[in-house]
């Protein structure tokens, strides 16, 4: 049964969601964090077609701790972005994790929003009996981080070949909704990426790094210079069980809106467990629960050069790239617009993550030193 919103005090200074989100999302340039990197906003477009918000905090990879890091240290930050959307767009907010992670990582974000508790073998839930804040836990299966399968498990929606819009659902995951919250409450850009390094690395890393950062620094960071690779090492942007080789040199791929993680495999290991589309499958060949990782951000890198991409999406012909608003030799801020919209199709701005000089300007990314 569904019960009346109440106006929130943390709710009364934010903008109108309906009228401004889906401008403001896209102005600061948000993208799925997800591994996605969707401009999100084209998810915010008619808020009047849907009625309902699944968070995506299921962070299946085994190496990843993102997510899980962020509902626990801005679980407050998300309660506030619950109570403005609640009072404006959606009803219910549903919050799927897994249930192994509950007690370490979600009983703050539960306490913070005085959330609905729903065990797994409560699911499916009944979305029209439900209101307010809902946590959805599942079981730990790998396939719940998929969009489809996380919403037929949460309240039987079969997906099919709509989206979830048509179902009347947005789906975001944590990471792309904390920069969401931070585009609507203070239009701030997104110019900095959360980033984990793992496989045949000295040691796991989860570090804070400007967009377009090089997977070179990453790989210095974790103790594992380009240098020092093997010959027939594979470099991989993506999760053990969900991933694809990085095809430029370290030094030439920067990291996108959308990298959660940059992984150094064994060749051999990867030409045995590569599937359909190229996709990499490692999650059996390494022992990722026995490493010593890093669950919270240890350090936030200040790369000498960076090389931001025009799309942020992986996928060719979906998202159209921004279109350059700077030219080589031209001084730049944090945060300033380095490229706007294409007129075309759906496409997010750009922004600079480091103060410099620009350097390079293609049709495919904008390069800058720190100069």
């Amino acid at each position: 049964m569904t019960t009346p919103r109440v106006q929130s005090t943390r709710a009364a200074e934010w903008p109108d969601v309906r009228a401004q989100g889906c401008g403001l999302i896209r102005a600061a340039g948000v993208a799925g964090a997800g591994g996605a990197g969707f401009p999100s906003y084209a998810k915010w477009t008619d808020l009047e077609g849907v009625d309902s918000l699944l968070v995506n905090h299921q962070e299946s990879e085994p190496n990843y701790y993102v997510d899980k890091w962020l509902g626990r240290a801005h679980a407050e930050t998300f309660a506030a972005l619950f109570d403005v959307l609640l009072e404006e767009a959606f009803d219910p907010i549903v919050v799927s994790a897994k249930w192994k992670d509950r007690d370490e990582h979600v009983r703050d974000l539960e306490a913070e929003t005085d959330g609905t508790v729903i065990p797994p073998n409560e699911l499916p839930l009944d979305r029209d009996e439900e209101s307010g804040v809902v946590f959805a836990y599942t079981e730990n299966e790998y396939q719940y981080g998929m969009e489809s399968v996380l919403l037929k498990t949460v309240d039987g929606t079969v997906v099919g070949t709509d989206l979830p819009a048509d179902h009347g659902w947005v789906v975001q995951n944590t990471e792309t909704l904390y920069n969401i919250s931070r585009a609507l409450s203070d239009g701030e850009p997104v110019t900095h990426k959360y980033v984990h390094v793992s496989g045949d690395v000295a040691r796991d890393r989860f570090l804070e790094v400007p967009i377009g950062t090089p997977a070179s620094e990453l790989l210095r960071a974790a103790g594992r210079p380009p240098e020092a690779l093997p010959s027939d090492a594979v470099l991989a942007d993506g999760g053990p069980g969900w991933c694809f080789p990085v095809d430029a040199t370290p030094a030439d791929y920067g990291v996108c809106k959308h990298t959660n993680c940059l992984l150094v495999l064994d060749g051999e290991t990867v030409a045995e467990n590569t599937f359909g589309e190229g996709r990499i499958d490692v999650l059996e060949e390494y022992e990722w629960t026995d490493r010593a990782v890093e669950t919270e951000p240890t350090a936030t890198l200040e790369p000498p050069r960076v090389r931001i991409p025009l799309a942020t999406n992986p996928e060719p012909d979906v998202v159209e790239p921004a279109e350059p608003a700077v030219e080589v030799g031209d001084r730049v801020a944090v945060g300033d617009r380095i490229a706007t919209p294409s007129t075309d199709g759906i496409s997010n701005p750009q922004h600079a993550s480091i103060a410099g000089e620009v350097t390079a300007v293609s049709e495919s990314a904008l390069e800058i030193e720190s100069r």
